[in-house]
């Protein structure tokens, strides 16, 4: 069984694969720990917002 967030019928099948500089990822991961949350959810709560945004349409 495939892992989902928590929704039902979303299962996440795609990745996206960034190349970052280890020092600012390392800050940011540990900073969304400090926070009680994860890298993954702050990166997808992001993208969900900028689409929203930007996204066609608007």
């Amino acid at each position: 069984m495939g892992k989902t967030d928590g929704k039902p019928g979303r299962k996440k099948d795609s990745q996206l694969v960034l190349r970052l500089d280890k020092a600012e990822r390392d800050a940011f991961v540990d900073l969304c720990k400090a926070r009680d949350t994860s890298a993954a959810r702050e990166i997808r709560r992001f993208m969900r917002q900028f689409v929203k945004q930007h996204g066609k349409g608007n």
